[in-house]
């Protein structure tokens, strides 16, 4: 079982960037999938969520700027991020969530660095 995150780096203030979670050694398609991120010296902060049906909820300072999408056929989930700005730099992690059971699990992070 698997979660990999990809997609972050350093991009400069208001800029995008696309973070990608790819899921192995499980079928994705029956989970929950949520983004959060965890900056320097503050605690770990959801971000957003999408449902096995699709439907989706966002923490609520992010709206509009961030859009969370999953595609089950590539067993990935994605985290569009826009008009980036430096609060935003942090390590993003994804993680899946089988509803009603202990099922439970977590990608290593990648960070993303938002700096001119």
């Amino acid at each position: 079982v698997q979660l990999v995150e990809s997609g972050g780096g350093l991009v400069q203030p208001g800029g995008s960037l696309n973070l990608a979670c790819a899921a192995s050694g499980f079928t994705l398609r029956a989970y929950d999938m949520r983004w959060y991120r965890r900056a320097p010296g503050k605690e770990l902060e959801f971000l957003a969520r999408i449902s096995k049906s699709g439907s989706t909820t966002y923490e609520d300072s992010l709206k509009g700027r961030f859009t969370i999408s999953r595609d089950n056929a590539k067993a990935t989930a994605y985290l569009q991020m826009n008009s980036l700005k430096p609060d935003d730099t942090a390590v993003y992690y994804c993680n899946a969530l089988r509803p009603w059971s202990h099922d439970n699990y977590w990608g290593q992070g990648t960070q993303v660095t938002v700096s001119s």
